[in-house]
C-alpha cells in the first residue's frame, strides 16, 4: 500500500473520569450510583495509553489535538489532566441528562460532539475502568461511520493511511486502512508520559469548552428516560466467606482439605 507524505492531523482523545484505584468504592444509599462524597477521580488508566499516542502522532506528524470527556464536576481534573500532557484543547459535555448513562448513549453523545470537527482520527481506552464494559470505542464507530481497529498495541501513521497491529485472543492481528479512523488503545500501545510541572501551570490557565445536550443537538434524545438500558439498582458484591486453616500434618491436612470439598465445597 503506498504511503503519502506527512500532513498535520486532527485527532480526538475521548477520556473518561473514574475513581482512583486505590480508592474505597461505597455505595450510595439510593443504590443508583457509588457514593462520591470524599472520592478522588483520575483519567481511566487505558485512556493514558491513548493520550500518549495522539500526542506521539501530532509531534511526529503536526496538527491538533483535542480532548473530550461526559460527565459531572468530577470529569474537569481529568481533562486539566490530559492539557497537562500536552493536550492542545478541552471539551466538557455535561448535563444533568447525561448522568448515569449506558454505553450507547454515551457513543451517542461523543459522537455529537465529534462527528462535524474534522478529525482524522478518534482514539480511546480499550476499556474505562469504571464500568469495564469495553463497548464504547466500537458504537461510536458506528455511530460515525468510521473504520475502527480495537485493542491496538501498535499504530503507524503516514499520510491518510496506517497499519496497526491489534491484540486478540491468543494472538496478534494486523491491519491496514484508511483515515478517519477510531482506535482504542490497549496496554502495550506506548508508556504514557507524565504530565511536567510546567504542563500543569499552564492546563490551569486553558479555558474548558463545555457543552450540554441542547448545544450537541440531543435535547430529550439521550438520558431522562429515553436511553436504551436503564440501571436499576447498583450493589457491591457480597462479602467473600471467612478462609479455614486446617491445622496438622501434610498428610492429615490433605485428608481434611479433600473430606471438605467432598462434603461441604462438593466440587469432587
Amino acid at each position: 500500500m503506498p504511503f503519502e507524505e506527512v500532513r498535520p492531523l486532527k485527532i480526538a482523545v475521548c477520556v473518561k473520569a473514574v475513581p482512583d484505584t486505590e480508592s474505597k468504592i461505597v455505595v450510595a444509599a439510593d443504590k443508583s450510583n457509588i457514593d462520591f462524597t470524599g472520592l478522588r477521580f483520575i483519567t481511566s488508566p487505558y485512556d493514558e495509553f491513548a493520550i500518549e499516542e495522539a500526542l506521539r502522532i501530532k509531534e511526529k506528524l503536526g496538527g491538533e489535538t483535542v480532548v473530550l470527556s461526559v460527565g459531572g464536576a468530577e470529569t474537569t481534573d481529568v481533562l486539566r489532566d490530559s492539557l497537562a500532557r500536552g493536550i492542545d484543547s478541552a471539551v466538557h459535555l455535561q448535563d444533568p441528562a447525561f448522568t448515569n448513562l449506558d454505553s450507547l448513549s454515551i457513543a451517542k453523545v461523543l459522537a455529537a460532539a465529534i462527528k462535524d470537527g474534522g478529525y482524522d482520527m478518534v482514539f480511546l481506552g480499550q476499556q474505562g475502568v469504571g464500568g469495564d464494559n469495553s463497548q464504547v470505542p466500537g458504537m461510536l464507530a458506528e455511530l460515525l461511520d468510521l473504520p475502527q481497529c480495537t485493542m491496538t498495541v501498535k499504530l503507524e501513521v503516514e499520510g491518510t493511511n496506517f497499519k496497526a497491529e491489534r491484540e486478540i485472543e491468543g494472538a496478534h492481528e494486523l491491519v491496514e486502512g484508511t483515515l478517519p479512523a477510531v482506535f482504542s488503545a490497549q496496554k502495550g500501545l506506548n508508556e504514557p508520559r507524565y504530565p511536567s510541572i510546567k504542563g500543569v501551570m499552564a492546563a490551569r490557565r486553558k479555558e474548558i469548552t463545555v457543552k450540554n445536550a441542547e448545544a450537541l443537538g440531543l435535547a430529550g434524545k439521550v438520558g431522562n428516560g429515553v436511553a436504551p438500558l436503564k440501571l436499576a439498582e447498583m450493589a457491591a458484591p457480597p462479602d467473600r466467606p471467612q478462609g479455614r486453616l486446617i491445622e496438622g500434618d501434610p498428610d492429615s491436612q490433605v485428608k481434611t482439605l479433600v473430606n471438605l470439598l467432598k462434603t461441604e465445597a462438593q466440587v469432587i
